[in-house]
């Protein structure tokens, strides 16, 4: 059984940041986690966690700072255990090669509001909206993924109410944060999808 590829689908161009770490064994299978350094426009990178098969890492001889094209869905499953999100985002890596180019950073979605939108406005003054989004995959069940819009759009889509189809194009992001604990302070990264653009799909 298969899905529409336009309810989820990721296109990252980036540099391997860093070394594959074991992230879990599911029916036999081992699965692996890989950053991966995207550039902006702006200068600003994200770090991007992939989630790749055994196998996918074994039909590469893969290095640090490889370049590497990458297609796949955004995943997000509760952390339990206690320690660092309860919401955990990855890329779920379909496909992975070596490439050149242009680093590049493509997100489309389309899936409903799983809760109201939430309007905000930013220190320098620009309309902002918090969105949860949940994406259906196959044998029911769905990815709930952070995104945000910003200006005219965040303010139309902040009178959505839950249940409401959308469909957005724009980037997974890393934005770092930091979090008062009993520790004190302490730097925490979030995942969002930053849309460029985002259109209501009334009736579907």
């Amino acid at each position: 059984m298969d899905y529409p590829a336009e309810n989820n689908f990721v296109r990252l161009v980036g540099t391997a940041a860093g070394r594959p770490s074991l992230s879990h064994e599911r029916r036999g299978e081992a699965f692996y986690r890989l950053p991966l350094c995207v550039r902006r426009l702006s200068g600003t990178e994200d770090e991007i966690p992939l989630l790749l098969r055994r196998r996918q890492l074994e039909a590469l001889e893969l290095r640090e700072a490889d370049k590497l094209c990458v297609t796949g869905e955004l995943r997000s499953f509760n952390n339990r255990s206690g320690e660092g999100a309860r919401l955990v985002i990855t890329v779920f890596v379909r496909t992975l090669s070596f490439c050149g180019g242009e680093d590049e950073n493509l997100v489309r979605l389309r899936g409903a509001l799983c809760r109201p939108p939430k309007l905000r406005r930013t220190p320098m003054g620009r309309d902002i909206c918090d969105l949860m989004l949940a994406v259906n995959r196959p044998y029911g069940r769905s990815d709930y993924l952070p995104c945000i819009c910003w200006g005219q759009p965040a303010r139309e889509i902040s009178l959505c109410p839950t249940g409401t189809v959308l469909r957005l194009d724009g980037r997974f992001q890393s934005r770092p944060y930091l979090k008062l604990t009993g520790e004190g302070l302490l730097e925490k990264v979030a995942y969002e999808v930053s849309a460029a653009e985002i259109e209501r799909l009334d009736g579907v």
